[in-house]
């Protein structure tokens, strides 16, 4: 049997993840990569993994897809690792950085600008090390992941709380998703996986080694801010979010 390839989210937030995939019987007919989000989502779209955890707004590009699992990377309020930081209140911000990893919170920070706090600041496209260069008195930095544990600012939009505030909806970050047709053994082995590292959150946290979250209490945060259950709500969320999205994207194509 040909080996699936399997591209993860390397944050914290998916350590239970990849403990359950690494810890399970499935990691012999799989090759796993750890990636940041949109080089998960690149990867899949290009055919180099066949199964990814991505961004959910990346299904917006995709013709043909499944959804594999009822897992995901969501969040019911503050999810602590998705936020705006700035040092004057969002209404003062002319000019906000996107995070150049995840490209669902780039758009959920749009979503947000647009319906909730009525903005329309200037969108600026950033590079690696750009997280506390670009924050002062009149621009913001959209931060994910776990760099987000050690900026420094005045002010701190935690923007899956933003979002519940906007909807009373949860959130879904990112799911795991295929574009090839899989088995139904496989898929339910691949769940299983899945479902013995949520169940072992504790277990997982060993798997971390990330410097910046060597002093944060990731058990409290995988348990208290991150949700994995892809719920009713949460899919009531996803396809609320995706139709703003796609209005912002018809919006900026009329623009250009």
């Amino acid at each position: 049997m040909q080996k699936i390839n399997v591209s993860v989210v390397s944050y914290s937030n998916s350590l239970p993840f990849v403990y359950g995939l690494r810890n399970s019987e499935i990691i012999s007919d799989i090759n796993l990569s750890l990636d940041i989000p949109s080089v998960c989502a690149d990867k899949l779209l290009s055919g180099q993994a066949d199964i990814g955890l991505i961004p959910i707004v990346e299904l917006l590009r995709m013709k043909n897809f499944e959804i594999i699992s009822d897992l995901c990377i969501g969040a019911n309020d503050n999810v602590k690792t998705v936020i705006l930081a700035a040092n004057q209140p969002v209404e003062k911000l002319s000019v906000i950085h996107l995070d150049y990893q995840s490209r669902t919170s780039v758009m959920l920070i749009k979503v947000l600008a647009k319906h909730l706090w009525n903005i329309a600041p200037t969108w600026v496209s950033t590079k690696n090390g750009f997280e506390n260069e670009t924050i002062n008195n009149t621009s913001g930095a959209v931060i994910i992941g776990d760099r987000t544990f050690s900026v420094d600012s005045k002010y701190r939009y935690d923007l899956a709380h933003e979002w519940k505030t906007l909807t009373n909806l949860p959130f879904v970050f990112a799911a795991w998703v295929t574009n090839k047709k899989l088995s139904n053994s496989f898929k339910e082995r691949f769940n299983s996986a899945l479902n013995h590292g949520i169940n072992n959150l504790g277990a997982s946290v060993t798997l971390n080694n990330h410097a910046l979250t060597n002093e944060v209490d990731i058990l409290s945060y995988l348990t208290n801010n991150i949700s994995y259950q892809l719920d009713t709500p949460k899919k009531e969320a996803m396809n609320l979010f995706l139709d703003y999205a796609k209005k912002i994207i018809l919006n900026d194509d009329k623009n250009t």
